[in-house]
């Protein structure tokens, strides 16, 4: 959905940007004065179709833009609560804090310090086709919940309660296995680069056997 957001405003953008080009290229062309000719060419004050024109489109345009941003943002933003996964986010300077609970049971935190490579941050291990949901928590300052490769971010806003869903958010579309770089995309204070944490998103098998060993409570 995102990407689709973006490659037709991507697409709007050029066609917009080839438009405009063309007419600035064509009025070089066959409206510079000519050295044949003195006088100036007529002066005109009011054009009405052209004021309307270049009146009415961006207004088109604004418009569209909006319609198409304001319902897949609806669509991204939307929460049911019955994710079988949920993480709860806790942001601070200068690393993250995830508590997951698997189908009403809580597993072990994973937290960590500042890292330079996020190889090295703390791991967030979720399963492959299945909803997550995630809520979203800071006792200092603002930070950034951001997986590039996720195409969504959400600002971590502290003096959110619990209770208030600009917290939290969910994803449907983790299909596809791996670890993935996860980082703070807001300016936080010192450490800011070194922020980071990895996603790695597994089959259900491995997940499985991931819960068995880090449920809450159980050795390590």
């Amino acid at each position: 959905m995102v990407q689709s957001l973006w490659n037709g405003a991507w697409i709007a953008a050029l066609a917009t940007g080839v438009v405009v080009i063309f007419l600035i290229v064509w009025a070089a062309i066959f409206h510079r004065k000519r050295r044949s000719k003195a006088e100036l060419p007529p002066q005109v004050r009011y054009n009405l179709p052209i004021e309307m024109l270049y009146t009415l489109i961006p207004l088109v345009m604004v418009s569209v833009f909006f319609f198409f941003t304001a319902r897949d943002s609806q669509t991204l933003t939307k929460v049911d609560g019955d994710a079988p996964v949920k993480v709860k986010v806790e942001a601070y300077q200068w690393s993250w804090r995830f508590t997951s609970t698997v189908n009403g049971r809580p597993l072990q935190p994973v937290a960590g310090m500042p890292v330079k490579d996020y190889k090295q941050g703390p791991q967030l291990v979720l399963p492959v086709n299945t909803k997550v949901e995630f809520d979203l928590s800071s006792d200092d300052v603002i930070h950034s919940f951001w997986v590039p490769e996720f195409l969504f971010k959400r600002d971590v806003i502290p003096g959110i309660p619990e209770d208030n869903p600009g917290r939290k958010f969910q994803i449907n579309t983790l299909d596809k296995p791996g670890v993935y770089a996860g980082r703070c995309a807001e300016l936080c204070g010192v450490d800011h680069s070194r922020m980071l944490f990895s996603v790695k998103l597994v089959p259900q098998a491995e997940f499985d056997q991931y819960i068995a060993t880090n449920q809450a409570g159980s050795a390590q």
